[in-house]
């Protein structure tokens, strides 16, 4: 049987992996009668790394004693594991997400936009290197988030039941480790700054100018003073449906994951931190995710078969993370400073990771929309 025609027949029991238990008008985010495959990716994919990044707090309390270049070498290490790999199926989704997509179109669709939108990143960098930079923090800030919330809502919390609630949520979990690193650690928060806009300055040394009015006091005092109250706004949000009859299970664990987010990103020198929460938080969420739209690997997670799962995971995105390695080689041939450490080339893979992380959005945008992530009154 070919790809195409496995997912036309069961695209319907793929999507209600992750929405079991629901009548046909429920979304996502009830968590009544949770699917074994749903609650084992859960457990896999999210709570027990959460749990290892809690575990690991004492290491990143002691990183900012030590070189950037261990930052690097982390952020590599994770990109390399499953950072890069977690995007690559992206041309799968469509199939597999929605009945009556074929194979062709599929790859059709998702290949342009990545080509169209991708290439546009890169050139916003070419022409407007501290605008294209700010332009990237703020995509991640709403793919993290983006990407937190739909896991809560699979894991099916439901102190959430409201997309202004969850749009709260997503801004708290993407600021998180997007703004809290800007707190506690301006001086290496620059530095990855300064390296990124230098690789488009014929003079390096302006980069430092270029990129002064993002570090000004006022701006880490509107980034602390918005982060924490719109954390304490969510969690007190999500208290009071508790206190209304809503599942205190889920807000608890909505809590202590805030406040492990919280913990790591004002101890852990920024470098090593996002490089650690990429591969181990971040990535590990959204393959449990696309383990859920598989129907043959969720199938395997729904029997308790974790390796089976990663296997036809890592046989669908093997092509195109390396593809990923090819666009950071593709960028950093292309940059006017040129490569020549490792901070340079650091600044090289976030910027070919910007480029890739517009279509990711997109994709993951559309896949939230099949999925009733962001509906208003989901699991109400």
């Amino acid at each position: 049987m070919t790809e195409a025609s496995e997912a036309s027949r069961s695209a319907a029991d793929a999507r209600s992996v992750a929405t079991a238990g629901r009548g046909a008008d429920e979304s996502v985010g009830d968590g009544r009668d949770a699917d074994p495959a749903a609650e084992r990716v859960d457990r896999w994919f999210a709570r027990r790394p959460a749990l290892a990044l809690a575990a690991l707090l004492p290491v990143g309390a002691a990183t900012p004693l030590f070189p950037v270049e261990l930052g690097v070498a982390t952020f590599a290490l994770g990109t390399l594991a499953v950072g890069m790999a977690h995007g690559a199926v992206d041309h799968l989704v469509p199939l597999r997400a929605a009945p009556g997509v074929s194979l062709r179109r599929s790859i059709a669709v998702v290949s342009v936009g990545y080509a169209v939108l991708g290439g546009a990143v890169v050139a916003a960098f070419f022409a407007a290197p501290v605008a294209a930079f700010v332009g990237f923090i703020a995509l991640t800030w709403l793919h993290w988030g983006q990407g937190d919330v739909a896991t809560l809502a699979i894991a099916g919390v439901d102190h959430l039941p409201t997309s202004a609630e969850r749009w709260l949520a997503l801004i708290v979990r993407g600021g998180l480790p997007m703004g809290v690193p800007l707190l506690a650690h301006p001086e290496e928060y620059r530095l990855v700054a300064e390296w990124i806009v230098g690789l488009f300055l014929v003079d390096g040394g302006a980069a430092a100018t270029a990129v002064d009015p993002l570090f000004a006091p006022a701006v880490r005092a509107g980034v602390g003073v918005g982060m924490a109250a719109a954390t304490l706004a969510s969690v007190g949000l999500g208290y009071r449906r508790v206190r209304s009859g809503r599942d205190a299970g889920g807000w608890r664990r909505d809590a202590g994951e805030l406040a492990v987010l919280w913990a790591w990103f004002l101890l852990a020198a920024p470098v090593f931190a996002i490089g650690v929460y990429f591969a181990l938080w971040h990535a590990l969420r959204h393959v449990g995710r696309l383990v859920l739209v598989d129907p043959a690997a969720a199938s395997a997670a729904s029997a308790g078969d974790a390796v089976g799962a990663l296997a036809r995971f890592g046989r669908d995105a093997a092509p195109l993370t390396l593809g990923g390695f090819l666009v950071v080689g593709a960028v950093g041939v292309s940059v006017p400073a040129g490569v020549a450490a490792p901070g340079d080339l650091l600044a090289v893979s976030l910027v070919a990771i910007a480029a890739m992380t517009l279509p990711h959005v997109v994709v993951v945008a559309w896949l939230d929309r099949r999925e009733g992530v962001w509906r208003p009154g989901a699991g109400a």
